[in-house]
């Protein structure tokens, strides 16, 4: 059973990391490897969505800051 619940966490997890960078991957248009403030409001983020992830504040989302708005 514990066996079984470990791996039902896995696949979770490896199906929620996937589908973030899906979703990182569309909301990055011009495939730069960063989120702009354009290309989230686009996707239809609010600045302050945006302004709170920017962890690092250099005006860009990261897969790992993008990855914290789903949170």
């Amino acid at each position: 059973m514990k066996k079984l619940l470990v791996a039902a966490a896995a696949t979770v997890f490896a199906t929620s990391t996937a589908f973030a960078q899906v979703a990182f991957e569309t909301v990055d248009a011009d495939a730069s490897g960063g989120i702009t403030l354009e290309e989230a409001t686009a996707a239809g983020l609010s600045e302050e969505v945006f302004t709170a992830a920017d962890a690092d504040g250099n005006g860009e989302l990261n897969a790992e800051e993008f990855a914290t708005i789903a949170q």
